[in-house]
């Protein structure tokens, strides 16, 4: 959430409960905990049980549900059964994915191959080179191709979970005030700020341009969370390439312009260098490195770029708000649900109308106009 470490939401994984959890799928015995992860907003370990190795993952049901991770599940399925390197989703001796315990669902995947080169940056980090963003720009490519033929419905929304919905609505604050009748949490969360001037004021002009080039290009499935440290590499060098992919948990049913909006707000900004009134200028031969990339594995179409570039301003919208009712009802911080409010909601949108966002905007337009380049 910051530059410095935050204290995690949830406990650490216990040796005593992977035990408990690698038994239900039928691996008893010993485990230890070799590693745990430092993001805050998670619970899941590196796990060794003898010869083999596992990578376990706590939720709490207010967060995701059985039902929930077996959408993920299902597509991390297909993508596997198309080329994509995604680590293998465990089964219980009777097909289960998941096991519960209490309040707590867990899940139980292979370990991903490759180099984990970005396990320690913080949120936000950006490629630590060109080379880095076109391999993650091909790789994105390829799922998107794999994805193309993956029919389930789009997810539900739900706390920290990933959408176009409100962009794509008609009425986008009808479709905001809609969620706040289905979710009362979020609703909580939202009831003392002034949510409809602000997304009027930040949000509003921008939908209104993009959601039609959006609508254009059609929905379907894509990864959500597109950044360097939910992929590995296959060295250690600048010229890595990507080796897996990981993290499905923002998956949903989407388009491809609204994923490839998402990877460049994730990676090619740093909005960390926005705290105390700085500035954050965007990387732009990153951008560049990373739809040259997108190109050379698909086709990238002058009018998919000018999507891109139309609803990059807004790609956040539905993830902040649900992270908002994260902070707010679930964990119980307000100082959480500021900040994800404040300064990814309104921050994020406020900084495209400001000195750097319509420069990285204006770049994605010129390119858009470019003529495509020759296979």
């Amino acid at each position: 959430m910051g530059k410095e470490p935050a204290e995690p939401d949830w406990p650490p994984l216990t040796g005593r409960e992977v035990r408990w959890v690698l038994a239900r799928y039928g691996q008893p015995g010993g485990a230890v905990v070799t590693w745990h992860s430092p993001r805050p907003m998670s619970a899941a370990a590196l796990v060794r049980a003898g010869r083999a190795e596992a990578f376990v993952k706590r939720h709490h049901v207010r967060v995701r549900t059985a039902a929930q991770l077996a959408a993920e599940h299902a597509f991390a399925g297909h993508l596997r059964d198309r080329g994509v390197h995604v680590p293998a989703v465990w089964r219980t001796p009777r097909g289960a994915t998941t096991v519960r315990c209490g309040d707590y669902v867990y899940e139980v995947h292979d370990p991903a191959p490759g180099a984990d080169l970005y396990r320690d940056a913080p949120s936000w980090t950006p490629f630590a080179g060109t080379a880095h963003a076109w391999a993650a720009g091909a790789a994105l490519a390829r799922l998107h191709r794999a994805a193309r033929d993956f029919r389930r419905p789009e997810r539900r929304p739900a706390v920290l979970m990933n959408s176009c919905a409100v962009v794509l609505a008609p009425d986008p604050l009808a479709a905001i005030a809609a969620l706040l009748r289905r979710r009362p949490g979020l609703a909580r969360s939202l009831a003392h700020r002034r949510w409809r001037d602000d997304i009027a004021r930040y949000h509003l002009p921008v939908i209104a341009r993009a959601a039609p080039l959006v609508r254009a290009l059609g929905r379907q499935w894509g990864h959500g969370d597109w950044h360097p440290s939910n992929l590995t590499w296959d060295g250690t060098g600048p010229g890595a390439g990507v080796a897996s992919v990981l993290d499905l948990g923002l998956a949903n049913r989407t388009c491809v312009a609204h994923d490839l909006a998402v990877a460049i707000e994730r990676s090619a900004v740093p909005w960390l260098d926005l705290a105390d009134g700085g500035r954050a200028e965007a990387d732009l031969p990153a951008v560049d490195a990373l739809l040259d990339g997108y190109a050379d594995a698909a086709p990238l179409t002058g009018e998919q770029v000018a999507a891109v570039a139309a609803v990059l301003p807004v790609a956040h919208l539905e993830y902040a708000l649900s992270e908002t009712e994260y902070f707010a009802d679930v964990t119980g911080s307000p100082a959480g649900a500021d900040l994800a409010y404040d300064g990814y909601l309104v921050g994020h949108a406020r900084w495209f109308t400001g000195r750097e966002g319509p420069a990285l905007l204006a770049h994605l337009w010129r390119r858009a106009a470019r003529p495509p380049a020759a296979p």
